[in-house]
């Protein structure tokens, strides 16, 4: 409670005009451009699954990129479904996407326009059994085949 105290205090302490140049500049850090804001959203809302990433699922240039499309393969899902865009390709999206998701690692994956995680929560959620459970139910992974009941003897 104290540091934050001390905190305000300071900013008191500052001129004013100092005190509003800090912040424009803080401010416009962390503005998506609008044409950033409408490819992502665009990205996001019309297909079912995207993945922001370094590389291309058929050639990720990131370990974690690389880990995120061998889960979605394990999991049953089709490269034709799989939007992709290459952050490496382009700087503004790449610092987009991170004030975008409010994530600040790539790769980013969106199922049906929701932020579903990173690397790490997507590998969570795989090993839980709840990424399956997700993909199945949107469509984007074929549901696993019931065993065949045993025949009667």
């Amino acid at each position: 409670m104290s540091f934050a105290r001390a905190g305000l205090r300071t900013l008191r302490s500052l001129p004013q005009t100092q005190v509003y140049r800090s912040s424009t500049i803080l401010n416009q850090r962390r503005l998506i451009s609008d044409e950033a804001r409408k490819l992502i959203d665009t990205a996001v809302q019309t297909n079912p699954l995207v993945v922001f990433m370094k590389g291309t699922p058929e050639a990720p240039q990131c370990g974690f990129s690389r880990a995120v499309c061998q889960i979605l393969d394990v999991q049953g899902v089709p490269r034709e479904k799989i939007v992709s865009y290459n952050c490496l390709e382009d700087q503004e999206l790449r610092s987009a996407i991170k004030e975008y998701s409010e994530w600040p690692t790539i790769p980013q994956v969106y199922v049906k326009g929701e932020f579903v995680g990173g690397c790490d929560i997507v590998l969570s959620m795989h090993q839980s059994g709840e990424l399956e459970t997700l993909l199945i139910k949107e469509g984007l992974a074929p549901p696993l085949a019931d065993e065949e009941p045993a025949p009667k003897a």
